[in-house]
């Protein structure tokens, strides 16, 4: 699945933040293929207002 950051980090909270930084997402308009299993998804549950998901 593609994973691309939409909006900014800035005000987010510090785990939400961790969890982009994990995906590689560090600032707008990053992209990363990612798995899909049950831990991708569990991070993008966690940060789906900043993110857009294609699979």
């Amino acid at each position: 699945m593609k994973i691309t950051l939409k909006k900014s980090l800035i005000g987010s909270k510090k785990d939400q933040i961790a969890t982009a930084l994990a995906l590689g997402l560090k600032k707008v308009g990053d992209v990363t293929e990612q798995p899909d299993n049950p831990q991708t998804q569990g991070k993008i549950k966690k940060i789906g207002h900043l993110v857009e998901v294609v699979k």
